[in-house]
């Protein structure tokens, strides 16, 4: 798959028709564009496609492709990894949402970089020890520290299992009923392959990398 602006769009188009298949509004359902593994290209492409919204997994990847597009009009950055805390001076100046804090510990970090930020909390949807995250239980506790620390809680952020999209539809269901218990706008879940199931249990925000940009690259170190 080409990465050009105008390959970009055409994609885009096409998520958003799925996301109205699925009964979703198009217009008001957030798509963030995930370049985790491409290069500055994709965020080039993607900006220029009015996909403004980009989020990252790894924190040296939009540090280094952020100093490469310099300042594009209107550019979101969504950080989408494993908040280290050692990592968020750099981010900090750089980041419009953290869509993946899931300790107090995290938010007081992001907050000595400046005050109000927005934050997603992540819960770990499927209980797996691999994942990221907090639990059900626990989300509370976490967002009266996030708030605590002077952040914004905008909403919820959640993985999917994987395997068939079908099997995300329950926890993806939970999530959605968490943000709404508690008053959160903000409801950020469903990739590529499950961004319908998403939309139908109730996603504000989707995440999509493979769909617009083809299949990630592999890493430099595992090209032969």
């Amino acid at each position: 798959m080409t990465i050009t602006p105008e390959a970009v769009a055409a994609r885009a188009a096409e998520v958003r028709r799925r996301i109205a298949a699925a009964g979703g509004d198009p217009d008001a359902i957030r798509i963030v564009a995930v370049t985790k593994g491409f290069g500055a290209d994709a965020v080039r492409a993607a900006h220029a496609a009015d996909l403004v919204d980009v989020g990252e997994n790894y924190a040296q990847e939009l540090v280094a492709k952020a100093g490469e597009v310099g300042d594009l009009a209107g550019l979101r950055w969504h950080f989408l990894g494993d908040v280290q805390r050692n990592k968020v001076p750099a981010l900090g100046p750089l980041v419009t949402v953290w869509q993946s804090v899931d300790r107090a510990e995290e938010a007081a970090a992001i907050a000595r970089t400046g005050a109000g930020a927005t934050v997603l909390v992540q819960v770990n949807l499927s209980g797996e020890q691999q994942k990221q995250g907090c639990r059900f239980a626990d989300l509370d506790d976490v967002i009266a520290g996030v708030r605590a620390a002077g952040l914004d809680v905008a909403g919820l952020m959640g993985v999917g299992p994987a395997g068939p999209p079908e099997l995300a539809r329950p926890h993806f269901a939970a999530l959605a009923a968490a943000a709404r218990t508690r008053g959160l706008a903000e409801v950020s879940m469903g990739m590529t392959a499950d961004l319908e199931v998403a939309v139908q249990e109730g996603a504000t925000i989707v995440r999509v990398g493979t769909a617009l940009f083809g299949p990630r690259p592999r890493p430099s170190h595992m090209r032969r």
